[in-house]
């Protein structure tokens, strides 16, 4: 009398999961859109609010360095979740022209938000958007994948 084992039963192998759904790609890409240009506004406005810091009288100019890893953040996070290089475009415009309006506008005191002698928020106006264009120039470079056959 031999002892035999008994039958193992094989592991069942759950199929690899589908692409996902249509719709939840359209939420995701929508969703990764309104995201940037939130945080193009949040960031926009926490950059003026930064401009005029000073330390002893002189100003740090915290605010352009703010800008920049903001915005390469803001850029690369809009053409990722998107996956077009046009999701760029909305968080840009809507950054310069609050940048642009805070330069413009003035307070119920008649104050500006941004002075004309206030350099550090003139260059975070102007390095902020070049660093938008500086990603967007770097993307056109960038060729498309070749797929060898």
């Amino acid at each position: 009398m031999t002892l035999e084992a008994p039958p193992v039963a094989a592991p069942v192998e759950e199929p690899p999961p589908g692409p996902p759904s249509r719709a939840l790609e359209l939420a995701v890409r929508t969703a990764g859109a309104l995201i940037a240009v939130l945080a193009a506004v949040l960031t926009a406005f926490l950059e003026i609010f930064l401009s005029p810091l000073r330390i002893g009288g002189v100003p740090i100019g915290v605010a352009v360095p703010a800008a920049v890893v903001a915005n390469v953040a803001i850029s690369w996070f809009a053409v990722t979740t998107v996956g077009r290089r046009w999701a760029l475009a909305p968080p840009w415009a809507v950054w310069t022209l609050i940048m642009f309006f805070a330069a413009g506008l003035r307070t119920t005191e008649g104050d500006y938000l941004i002075s004309g002698d206030d350099w550090v928020a003139l260059v975070t106006i102007l390095v902020g958007s070049l660093t938008f264009a500086g990603y967007t120039y770097r993307m056109i470079l960038k060729s498309p994948a070749v797929t060898k056959r």
